[in-house]
């Protein structure tokens, strides 16, 4: 099975607020289609040597993968995190016209 050009772009922040104007300048921008943010989630982590447990956000983009580099850049100057959390995830399959929405709501 081959790729669909379309990746979930995972983004984790501590602030809720900061996340929801990051993705709507995103998505206005169309960098990515749409961002479903979810609250509440819990990071445990190793960070300048000792382990942390803090509450965060997470939101995950529906965007092409050749606007995922556009992403991470935005993400290292924006983001308050000195190292932001954004992964890129495949997406091999899915409902051939939300990718097609995804592909027309990105992009130039």
């Amino acid at each position: 099975m081959t790729g669909t050009g379309v990746v979930e772009v995972v983004i984790t922040a501590a602030d809720a607020q900061w996340l929801d104007a990051f993705t709507r300048r995103l998505v206005e921008e169309r960098l990515a289609a749409c961002g479903q943010q979810v609250a509440g989630i819990r990071s445990i982590f190793r960070w300048d040597g000792a382990v942390q447990d803090e509450p965060e956000v997470r939101v995950a983009l529906h965007t092409r993968a050749e606007l995922v580099d556009k992403i991470v850049e935005r993400a290292n100057a924006e983001h308050p995190y000195d190292v932001p959390c954004v992964l890129a995830l495949p997406v091999l399959a899915g409902n051939p016209a939300y990718l097609d929405w995804v592909y027309r709501e990105t992009g130039t």
